[in-house]
């Protein structure tokens, strides 16, 4: 079970500059934002106060169970279904990001969740990236399509992100249920994609063989939601030269170690395999995945990787440049994170690089 950092790790881990790549908005609300829309759409919740329902979300996070894991989901959607409510929870999740002490953030949904409440994708988008707007920290919204809906869906999600490319979308994802649901089956589309302009990153390698971390790289994947699974190719000499391809092709895994273990896809924090990933030489970072699902934040990771799995506070600095440098926002964007990156961990001795 992931364990709640402590002194000295979260101290220093508060300060530590930090890019983020992965996380859905639907699984990062606030808690009191949660109760209140939950409140106001005359929902019920499955707790009365932030402090219970911290511990219900906790509870769920630790089951052992990937059903009670996706429980929360359902209530996160629901809350958010209107305009003004996607606008609130875009502009906390970038406002939270910020303070905590991240320089530049991506965050991801599948506005066509939200069609069967009556909220058009457009509107959804709209929404959103207006919310996000508002916060002065420098974000982008990657659309994802659930790849276990009909091929139509996914099509139209991938319309939806291209109809917003350069106006705040910045790319464009496959994410839901990985085994049995092949990337292969929408190359064409992820092409189409490609050649947009727009970012593609595909979930893979999470919850199904590492080798579908090296098939989303042939479809053209910059990064990777998760990947965790590719460590297990690192043992044999075939699997190795492939890896060795996607090093040098510079393909960025954005792993999200505690929702990891939450959803079983690796056994313990300690056992993770960033360490055997990031020791072979691959462009990682670091990332929440679901803010409030997994009760964790940026901080939290870092004093995490830096306490259980051994990492030096250079190392996650390191992390960070690779993640700007992978972003998919404009290169002012990035050139600007790299700097502050730079400059923030200059000014706290523990995080230099020299």
């Amino acid at each position: 079970m992931p364990e709640i950092p402590s002194q000295p790790w979260a101290e220093s881990a508060r300060s530590l500059p930090k890019v983020l790549l992965h996380e859905h908005l639907d699984g990062g609300l606030r808690l009191a934002t949660l109760l209140d829309l939950l409140h106001q759409r005359g929902l019920a919740a499955p707790a009365g106060d932030v402090a219970a329902l911290g511990a219900w979300f906790r509870a769920r996070a630790n089951a052992g169970s990937l059903v009670e894991y996706l429980r929360g989901f359902g209530l996160t959607v629901a809350a958010m279904a209107s305009p003004e409510a996607m606008r609130r929870v875009a502009f906390e999740a970038a406002e939270d990001a910020r303070l905590d002490g991240c320089v530049l953030a991506e965050f991801r949904i599948a506005p066509l969740l939200f069609e069967p409440m009556g909220i058009r994708g457009e509107v959804a988008v709209q929404a959103l990236l207006d919310g996000l707007a508002r916060s002065s920290l420098a974000s982008g919204l990657i659309v994802c399509a659930m790849r276990h809906e009909p091929d139509a869906q996914i099509a139209r999600a991938a319309a939806l992100a291209m109809q917003f490319g350069g106006h705040g979308v910045v790319g464009f994802d496959l994410a839901g249920p990985e085994a049995g649901w092949p990337a292969t089956r929408h190359a064409a589309l992820l092409a189409r994609v490609r050649a947009s302009g727009l970012g593609l990153t595909l979930h893979a390698g999470e919850a199904d063989s590492g080798l579908r971390v090296l098939e989303a790289a042939e479809l053209g994947a910059q990064r990777i939601g998760h990947g965790v699974r590719l460590a297990d190719l690192l043992s044999t000499a075939q699997h190795r030269a492939q890896t060795e391809r996607l090093r040098q092709r510079g393909v960025h895994l954005e792993v999200c170690p505690t929702s990891n273990v939450h959803t079983g896809a690796v056994a313990s924090l300690a056992g993770h395999p960033i360490r055997a990933l990031w020791e072979a030489g691959l462009a990682l970072s670091f990332h929440t995945d679901n803010r409030l699902i997994s009760a964790v934040s940026m901080s939290d990771e870092a004093a995490n990787l830096v306490g259980q799995l051994g990492f030096a506070w250079p190392d996650l600095v390191q992390m960070a440049h690779q993640a700007a440098a992978a972003s998919f926002l404009p290169e002012a964007a990035r050139a600007q994170a790299q700097q502050a990156i730079h400059d923030r961990a200059r000014a706290a001795p523990a995080h230099s690089t020299g």
